[in-house]
């Protein structure tokens, strides 16, 4: 991470770029964290940054997780980013809140195309779904990609067309297994596109569609087909996890049973004493038998691809018998371990009383000869089922072959139908697209009898303001002449009123000084008081070390203890008379400070009666204001010159 960084700021200062905090201080963190995540979410990329950010990427390959949500990435930039990210190892991509449009599904197509390791793509509240060719190539690209399993395309304005394509690369895609589309217009005909879509794919297991203006029929059938995709996904999860255990098991099986066969042949030919009767041995050589056969018939659906239901439940049952049959061995594995150590323990006491002859050794050496060619005639019998075994194999290969070029058969047929339906909707399209170039030309040529009136109602327009624009100018140059004047009166108006706002002004500064220093007076006061309050407190310690030191003259000396109470008297009157001062000296505070209030409250009575006076001669100036201006116009009006001009009019 820490190479990245500098790599990124080596680049920014080759390129002469200036580098984004925001870029350098999230790898800074994502440095610190030591991950292989590089979260640059609400960081405002520009182009630059962009083109520096894909160089970087091209010499240092460490991450596998990129998030560039809400980046505010442009078409250029995201084109930038989106090639250097082909060739990138990477698990997990975020492109959300970006606004990418046709050029942004076309790069996404060539990503999802060339990247093999990709496994998450979100890509939520952009513009994918608004022109459906851009997002027929992303849809492309899906279906060429084999490594990704979720996809995430919420808010993309995908309508019933881009729904259509992306049902067709859902066809041909095998891996992916999350989809959400949720809060898009794919519409009734939409809908009805993934459902047809879901009847070929067997991967998809959880498909969002909330949101979409989809019937609730529809979206009971795609998550009824869902469903069945995860059921039959768990199905045959178990059943491959349940055939390698008991392929284990038997082929463990197989291994101590031949262990047992060779040592118990060997202490056979040493002690010259069987081990087991005959019927024991033929049945021990049918169990292997079957076991064996049971074992090609577990083999075969393993091989056998999983197209139906029924091939399924067939497995199933056969995991089913093949477990119970295992149980069966195990118990029987138990029991002939309880009769080979009965028979050792036999074969010590017989070794120990050393009383049988010569004929008994030649008997059981007999026996054992019988014994070797029925275990001979064993194996040919079952050398001879599990070549039935192997033609059943081949039976059952030639008949999933067979069964697997008719499901091509088919899918070619589907395709050539599907082929055949685009070519007829490309034509459709055409015939669409030549009217609407028609519509286009004569909307083309009223738009240009609309100009050329336009232009001239603008000339004739523009004449008109012209004129109005004079007129005004005139107006206003009179009027502007006459507001001078005025303007004139209403300044040496001004004048006095602030020369007498000033005057006010002084006195009210007077006042709050005198309002300062009355609070200045209150504070020592309040001073006092706390003085007082903190010498209440210490003769009240004082008091309590007292009574303590008299308790314990008390303990010590009981002849004290009148003189002790005499001066603890004293004490108290003393206290009585603190309190007492203390009550005078508060009332006299109370006074104080109702005369204060009053003083205060008789200042803003006074200040008040001030702001009045101020208001009432604002208002004399301003009706002087109103007679002066009234009187020079009557008298503009009464002179001659105003009559020589109402004559002229």
């Amino acid at each position: 991470m820490e190479d990245f960084r500098r790599i990124y700021l080596r680049l920014c200062k080759e390129g002469g770029v200036e580098p984004q905090e925001g870029v350098v201080a999230q790898l800074q963190e994502s440095r610190s964290a030591q991950g292989s995540r590089l979260d640059l979410s609400g960081q405002s990329l520009s182009a630059d940054t962009c083109s520096v950010l894909a160089k970087a990427f091209h010499k240092d390959t460490v991450f596998t997780e990129v998030s560039l949500s809400d980046c505010m990435l442009s078409e250029e930039g995201f084109y930038l980013i989106a090639q250097c990210l082909c060739v990138l190892r990477l698990c997990f991509y975020c492109s959300q809140g970006n606004n990418l449009r046709s050029s942004g599904a076309e790069v996404l197509g060539q990503l999802l195309a060339q990247n093999k390791t990709l496994r998450r793509l979100v890509l939520e509240w952009n513009a994918l779904g608004v022109w459906d060719e851009a997002f027929s190539l992303f849809c492309s690209g899906l279906v060429s990609n084999c490594a990704l399993t979720q996809l995430d395309l919420r808010n993309n304005q995908i309508n019933h067309h881009g729904a259509s394509a992306l049902a067709l690369a859902l066809k041909r895609n095998s891996t992916l297994e999350v989809l959400d589309l949720r809060w898009n217009n794919i519409g009734l005909l939409g809908g009805r596109s993934m459902l047809e879509a879901l009847q070929n794919n067997k991967s998809i297991v959880q498909l969002e569609m909330a949101g979409n203006n989809i019937p609730s029929d529809t979206l009971k059938a795609l998550e009824q087909a869902t469903g069945h995709n995860s059921d039959r996904r768990s199905t045959l999860r178990e059943s491959r996890s349940r055939t390698q255990v008991l392929s284990k098991e038997i082929q463990t099986l197989k291994e101590e049973k031949g262990r047992q066969v060779t040592s118990h042949s060997r202490t056979a030919d040493t002690t010259g004493q069987p081990f087991t009767s005959k019927k024991h041995f033929s049945q021990r050589s049918d169990q292997k038998s079957t076991t064996c056969l049971n074992t090609g018939l577990l083999i075969l659906p393993a091989l056998a691809p999983p197209m139906t239901e029924a091939a399924l439940a067939l497995s199933e049952q056969k995991n089913q018998n093949m477990g119970e049959l295992l149980s069966r061995l195990k118990a029987e594995k138990e029991e002939q371990r309880e009769q080979h150590s009965k028979a050792r323990k036999k074969e010590h006491e017989v070794q120990s009383d050393g009383s049988f002859t010569f004929q008994w050794c030649k008997s059981q050496q007999q026996l054992i000869f019988e014994l070797k060619q029925e275990l001979t005639t064993s194996t040919a019998e079952l050398k001879l089922r599990l070549a039935q075994a192997e033609d059943r194999l081949e039976s059952e290969k030639r008949r999933s072959k067979q069964a697997l070029d008719d499901m091509d058969g088919l899918r070619q047929k589907e395709v050539e139908h599907i082929n055949r339906h685009l070519e007829e909707s490309e034509r459709a399209l055409q015939d669409r697209i030549f009217k609407l170039e028609g519509q286009r030309i004569q909307l083309e040529e009223e738009l240009s009898k609309a100009k050329a009136a336009f232009v001239a109602e603008r000339a004739q327009a523009e004449e008109e303001l012209g004129r109005v624009r004079a007129q005004v100018r005139l107006e206003e140059q009179e009027h502007a002449s006459s507001l001078e004047e005025k303007l004139r009166s209403v300044r040496s108006s001004l004048q006095e009123v602030q020369l007498h706002c000033s005057q006010q002004k002084q006195t009210i500064s007077e006042l709050q000084a005198k309002n300062s220093q009355q609070s200045i007076e209150m504070d020592g006061l309040r001073r006092r008081i706390e003085e007082l309050q903190q010498e209440l407190c210490c003769k009240d310690q004082e008091k309590v070390a007292e009574v303590s030191r008299v308790r314990v003259e008390l303990q010590e000396q009981i002849g004290h203890l009148q003189a002790e109470r005499t001066a603890q008297g004293a004490l108290k009157e003393k206290i009585s008379a603190l309190e007492r001062e203390l009550k005078v000296l508060s009332s006299n505070h109370r006074e104080a400070l109702l005369d204060k209030e009053s003083e205060m409250s008789s200042m803003l009575e006074k200040l008040r009666l001030k702001e009045a006076e101020i208001h009432r001669i604002r208002e004399d100036e301003a009706n002087r204001a109103s007679y002066l201006q009234s009187a020079v116009l009557s008298y503009i009006h009464g002179s001659p010159l105003g009559h020589h001009s109402s004559l002229q009019k």
